[in-house]
């Protein structure tokens, strides 16, 4: 609730997850029989290893909460809806849920093709611990949010794909539970289907009855609905409570790139023998406001080193897409090669909210044209810069604020 701090909260809690660990036995080795079996026990050979894909997870949801979980691919976020939801049992700690949960991991789990709509409705409702009754008396709720009345008694193989995905969200959203649990779902079905389930989040949020858990990775979806969260990495929560912290680190996170050390004898994609490194290092923080200015270097080692080159940068919006900028083929001039670095600096008060990734590339003069130069290597995913602008004062629409252009009438 508004105003309370988490001691002063009275709401009931709803989901516990206290001390949570999961691991999965993955085979290695097979025995083929009794006798190799005996062999590999002798020789201590488990043939299998166990893989720990969830370590020690703490959190509580109360009544009435939208609470996200976030986390990359891998992280073990899904594997946690799944223990949530009772599919999986924890091999360390407790979850207790109090209430009706409805889970909706998979897009049309429990769907039979051979049966008609109405008969899949009924059999997704026993399905989620229904009665005949309780789905009779949701059926029409169901039906037109789906926006199906005329298909109901056509065969779910006659449906089209976007028709069985409307009924099965629609299944999952409009079943009377108490806790709702969604999987990447806010992209289902066209645009007009996706504003509905957009109003229809809207609306459950005002319900202090009812509790959703999502899970996505769209952190605008997080700021929105979201009043909590938590972030998992590697099995682990790293970051919980507040939306937006949660959110903001999240997208920190989505920006750091581990360093590979290769040791073929090939270099990393836009890298060569005589640039073996150019790299971008931030310089100041990668989450910032209009306010803010982003500082970073260029690392180079140019092994020519004796002669001069140009650092050549562009701008890139990953989430509108495009270059937005771009400096010119020789806008730095450096007069010596080696190993160095030079810092820049760049002022996002005209920024609108969103993500952007700085590609720089090194370059040679051409020896015919004085205008042109030669790219000789350039920064590639891993090496690139990357920040976030996130200011309540901007939008996400356009890349340029209400700062920072004005249509003045003639």
């Amino acid at each position: 609730m508004p105003g309370l701090t988490s001691n002063e909260d009275e709401r009931p809690v709803v989901l516990s997850v206290k001390h949570v660990g999961k691991h999965f036995r993955l085979p290695t080795e097979q025995a083929t029989g009794l006798k190799m079996a005996f062999i590999n026990w002798t020789k201590g050979i488990k043939g299998y290893k166990d893989q720990h894909v969830l370590r020690d997870i703490n959190f509580e949801v109360r009544q009435g909460d939208f609470f996200g979980i976030v986390g990359r691919n891998g992280s073990g976020k899904s594997t946690l809806l799944k223990l949530i939801s009772q599919i999986y049992t924890p091999d360390a700690g407790s979850i207790d849920v109090r209430g009706r949960l409805v889970p909706f991991i998979e897009l049309g789990v429990g769907f039979n093709p051979e049966l008609t709509g109405r008969e899949n409705v009924y059999l997704n409702g026993a399905l989620l611990g229904f009665t005949e009754a309780e789905v009779s008396a949701m059926y029409d709720d169901i039906v037109e949010f789906a926006e199906l009345e005329e298909f109901m008694d056509q065969k779910l193989k006659n449906y089209s794909s976007g028709m069985q995905v409307r009924l099965a969200f629609s299944v999952a959203i409009k079943a009377q539970g108490d806790i709702l649990v969604l999987d990447e779902v806010l992209a289902v079905g066209d645009e007009a289907f996706q504003r509905k389930c957009d109003n229809f989040f809207t609306e459950i949020k005002k319900d202090p009855t009812k509790t959703v858990i999502l899970v996505t990775h769209d952190m605008g979806a997080v700021k929105k609905y979201c009043n909590n969260a938590v972030l998992i990495k590697d099995g682990e929560v790293i970051a919980s409570g507040d939306k937006d912290d949660v959110a903001d680190r999240y997208t920190l996170e989505n920006f750091k790139r581990e360093e590979k050390e290769k040791e073929e004898s090939k270099f990393p994609l836009g890298l060569n023998e005589r640039v073996p490194l150019l790299r971008i290092n931030a310089l100041s923080s990668q989450m910032l406001t209009r306010d803010d200015t982003f500082k970073f270097e260029v690392e180079y080692d140019f092994r020519d080193e004796d002669q001069d080159f140009y650092l050549a940068i562009a701008l890139h919006d990953i989430v509108r897409g495009g270059a937005v900028y771009d400096s010119g083929q020789k806008a730095y001039h450096i007069m010596h090669g080696g190993h160095g670095r030079k810092e820049f600096s760049l002022p996002l008060n005209l920024f609108n909210n969103g993500k952007f990734k700085i590609v720089v590339s090194l370059r040679t003069q051409n020896p015919v044209d004085p205008e042109r130069s030669d790219m000789v290597a350039f920064t590639n995913e891993e090496n690139s810069g990357f920040f976030a602008v996130s200011d309540t004062r901007n939008r996400a629409y356009a890349l340029l604020n209400d700062t920072g252009i004005e249509f003045k009438e003639m």
